[in-house]
């Protein structure tokens, strides 16, 4: 097994509710989970290829809860990514060199039945974690917009975090609003749901705890 790591910033968009189900062992509160991922890697190599600098996206798409498996996915991969960073990435996103269902790229892989063949794309992507602020672009294929979430008494921003200290995704994530649209391979649309916002630390055994 080639030993990776990444180090990034994450920005999802899910259908469920603000608090995401999921997050707290349930169930998606409309039956079934489409889902857009964002990431710019600000550290990362597999092996002895660096992979800081790069950016990956991905739509998924299940029927039902997620575990129940039967899911559709494309992942998405920067355009400036060479030959190797791209086998690298693809690898690392299919839940290859990685302990079993360590982590989510190897959980969710393990519940698609059909994914689709990769693109590799310009992908415009920024993220503020603290600021619960972001936008992924991949022209041609997905918009993704996230922002605060917002009082309905005075429309101040309101702030919300998740601890999941045995997860295998991340540690902490901010939670606000996000809206999405995919017009293929995988299509999707969501507006004013969950958004998920997070600092990602991740190597081929899992999630990396702060000391």
């Amino acid at each position: 097994m080639t030993y990776w790591k990444l180090k990034g910033r994450q920005l999802v968009n899910c259908t469920c509710v603000y608090g995401c189900n999921c997050q707290f062992g349930g169930v998606p509160d409309k039956g079934h989970c489409h889902a857009v991922f964002g990431m710019e890697i600000d550290e990362g190599t597999h092996g002895d290829v660096d992979l800081s600098g790069l950016r990956i996206g991905a739509v998924f798409k299940w029927p039902g809860p997620i575990h129940e498996g039967h899911g559709e996915a494309v992942a998405f991969v920067d355009e400036r990514a060479s030959e190797d960073q791209r086998n690298a990435l693809l690898t690392i996103m299919t839940g290859g060199d990685t302990d079993p269902m360590a982590t989510m790229f190897a959980v969710f892989c393990s519940t698609v039945e059909t994914m689709h063949p990769p693109m590799f794309v310009p992908i415009e992507f920024e993220v503020d974690i603290e600021g619960r602020r972001g936008r992924m672009r991949i022209p041609g294929h997905v918009q993704m917009d996230g922002e605060p979430i917002r009082s309905l008494v005075d429309g101040s921003e309101l702030r919300a975090r998740i601890h999941l200290p045995d997860g295998f995704e991340y540690e902490y994530a901010d939670i606000g609003s996000a809206s999405s649209k995919s017009d293929g391979p995988v299509p999707v649309e969501m507006t004013s749901s969950y958004g998920q916002f997070a600092h990602l630390n991740l190597d081929s055994h899992g999630v990396v705890r702060a000391a």
